[in-house]
């Protein structure tokens, strides 16, 4: 009976492995992932949840998003380090998330909600239960006692960027302590993670193709189920993936070279500084005299009689 039981287990620690693989295996893509959408965190559904934040995944359909989520860790004392896209050898490689008993290295990518870039501030072990940031974490209706304020400031730039390295990417290192955390003993993420990562590439709303960076499900408060009440949409403007990707080749600063040759209108500029000299010479002005000679309202017996009209011509030349 023993046997059968280990066998059992082996053949699901065997059938649970690719679904985990789904979120762990290397992808390097050549385009950048598209910037991180606004979104509003949605309700804690119940005490000892900890939130994930969404990120980009990639497929051979393009990118599609994975909305945040609320997941109950998978022993007592994880955190979750956030997957995130790197730039390295001229591609954008995807590095997995996992849980462990501190919080990695995630390229410096500011997800909020406590992940501003580096390590987790919306929460934390407290003895025996999971302690929240009260200025960080929404708990709707639920009841929480577990509670702390502590002010949350973000070291890293606050932006919608979703990669590290390469143009435009967020230029964040891996600290010492960044380092210490990659060697600890990690666990991957679970099987409700890979489901909710499956759904999310099942839905054809959620692609950057579809939504243009705006998914229309970008939190909700239970794994794997988008139409849960407390369900949030992306809000805010965003910009189309087509639009951020063409930056991140190098292909569109090639064209941009020829942007330099703008100060060749510059000493266009210059040049045209230098006709306006010539009209310094002003022959025209010494042509303002010949209007002087105009003597025909001169005639002596006529500026007698109609000396009161001339000023009557002077009243007139301003209507002209």
């Amino acid at each position: 009976m023993k046997l059968k039981l280990l066998a059992a287990a082996a053949l699901i620690g065997l059938m649970a492995a690719p679904a985990l693989a789904d979120i762990e295996v290397g992808i390097s893509v050549d385009l950048a992932p598209p910037p991180l959408p606004v979104y509003d965190q949605p309700p804690l559904p119940a005490p000892g949840y900890i939130w994930t934040p969404g990120y980009w995944a990639w497929s051979p359909d393009g990118y599609y998003w994975v909305p945040g989520t609320w997941v109950e860790p998978p022993a007592f004392g994880l955190l979750w380090t956030p997957p995130w896209w790197g730039w390295a050898d001229g591609h954008y490689i995807w590095h997995g998330g996992y849980w462990g008993p501190h919080v990695g290295f995630y390229g410096g990518i500011n997800y909020g909600f406590g992940y501003g870039g580096d390590g987790y501030r919306g929460g934390r072990w407290e003895g025996g239960h999971f302690a929240y940031n009260h200025t960080v974490n929404n708990f709707g209706g639920t009841h929480i006692t577990n509670v702390y304020n502590e002010t949350v400031i973000n070291k890293t730039t606050v932006n919608n960027i979703s990669y590290n390295g390469g143009s435009g990417g967020v230029r964040a290192q891996p600290t010492q302590t960044d380092r210490m955390a990659e060697r600890e003993s990690h666990v991957q993420p679970i099987g409700a993670q890979a489901e909710h990562q499956r759904a999310a590439q099942a839905d054809r709303s959620l692609f950057a193709s579809q939504n243009q960076g705006r998914p229309p499900i970008a939190a909700t408060p239970q794994v794997a189920h988008f139409n849960a009440p407390g369900a949030a949409a992306a809000h805010g403007a965003q910009l189309p993936a087509p639009q951020a990707q063409p930056q991140a080749q190098h292909q569109a600063p090639q064209p941009q070279h020829p942007a330099p040759q703008a100060p060749a209108p510059q000493q266009t500029h210059t040049q045209m500084q230098q006709p306006h000299p010539v009209p310094q010479a002003q022959p025209p002005r010494p042509a303002m005299p010949p209007p002087q000679p105009h003597p025909q309202p001169q005639p002596p017996p006529q500026q007698q009689q109609h000396a009161q009209p001339h000023p009557e011509h002077e009243k007139e030349s301003p209507h002209r």
